[in-house]
């Protein structure tokens, strides 16, 4: 026992040294200006911690070539297919923005997963519904699984409940409560400030491993789905940070924001999945279930000090 909490320890120290903005996700953005037919200035705009021309690679359309910052295409102009060659290291995404010489503006959003976009030499944007949905469907898929926090609290809620028919009302309540909000505040129609959201989420993770820890019948174990729709309402402003953050194309809306949420709820299934498996594997040895307080004393104390950091932040 003495060992197992020793490793718990060990493991909260490691932790602590990651970000207390856990779900961030790295966005490389770049500015495509048309000064005249067939002649470009484009930039790539200042990143957060590296500058996104030390990890990603441009290939324009065929008939562009650059002379710096200058970029000169043929009769065609910036007609053909863009590709970003180097996303997901170190960028989850690149959103481009293109603005025309008529005064229009489109953007266009590129992951690992969808690396290539077809520009059309104006502003007309004929992405097919397929390349979109395929975009933001991994996009979600992303966020959720490099999502520590929403993780934790997933993971907290399989403690909390077990294995066991209430997990899928608890599961259910969870997705509806966040794909709520998400979809309210991706729209404009919900907005709150992005700091009190990301301690509200950290406290979530604070409570649920607090009540996983003892067996007294409070509300919680009594209605773990009305928990998990409480603090899901929360969760889905914290998605709707991260897709704010992406952008979402005009025309084709709202096919992207429910392939974000798909990608979301993919993410989450694998994560129960997996738990189920490796609960599967660990039950045949039952000295492994010495290792449920610990690590739910690693959740908690993680979860605590991400929530100390957040509220320090909004005071800040």
């Amino acid at each position: 026992m003495r060992r197992i909490v020793r490793i718990a320890l060990l493991t909260i120290l490691t932790l602590l040294s990651t970000t207390s903005s856990a779900h961030e996700m790295s966005m490389a953005e770049m500015q495509v200006r048309e000064l005249t037919k067939g002649e470009y200035l484009w930039q790539w705009m200042a990143g957060e911690k590296r500058a996104p021309s030390d990890v990603l690679k441009l290939v324009w359309p065929e008939g562009c070539h650059t002379d710096t910052n200058l970029l000169h295409c043929d009769e065609a102009g910036l007609n053909g297919t863009l590709s970003i060659e180097g996303l997901g290291n170190g960028f989850s995404a690149a959103m481009i923005k293109v603005l025309w010489l008529d005064g229009q503006t489109r953007v266009y959003t590129l992951s690992k997963g969808q690396q290539k976009v077809h520009l059309y030499g104006s502003a007309n944007d004929q992405r097919g519904l397929g390349e979109i949905a395929t975009a933001y469907l991994y996009l979600g898929v992303e966020h959720i699984l490099t999502g520590v926090d929403h993780l934790l609290f997933v993971i907290g809620l399989l403690f909390l409940v077990g294995f066991n028919r209430k997990l899928v009302w608890t599961i259910t309540a969870f997705t509806a409560a966040h794909s709520v909000t998400l979809a309210c505040s991706a729209l404009g129609w919900l907005e709150l400030r992005s700091l009190p959201v990301e301690a509200s989420i950290a406290l979530s993770i604070v409570l649920v491993a607090g009540e996983a820890l003892h067996q007294q019948q409070t509300l919680a174990r009594r209605l773990p789905a009305l928990l998990a729709f409480l603090f899901g309402l929360v969760h889905g402003l914290g998605f709707a940070g991260a897709l704010k953050e992406i952008g979402l194309p005009e025309n084709h809306l709202l096919p992207a924001l429910l392939t974000f949420n798909v990608g979301v709820e993919i993410g989450q299934l694998l994560t129960v999945t997996s738990a189920w498996l490796l609960w599967r594997v660990a039950s045949r040895w039952p000295q492994t279930l010495l290792a449920r307080t610990p690590l739910l004393y690693v959740i908690g104390s993680l979860a605590a000090y991400w929530s100390w950091l957040r509220i320090m932040a909004i005071f800040g």
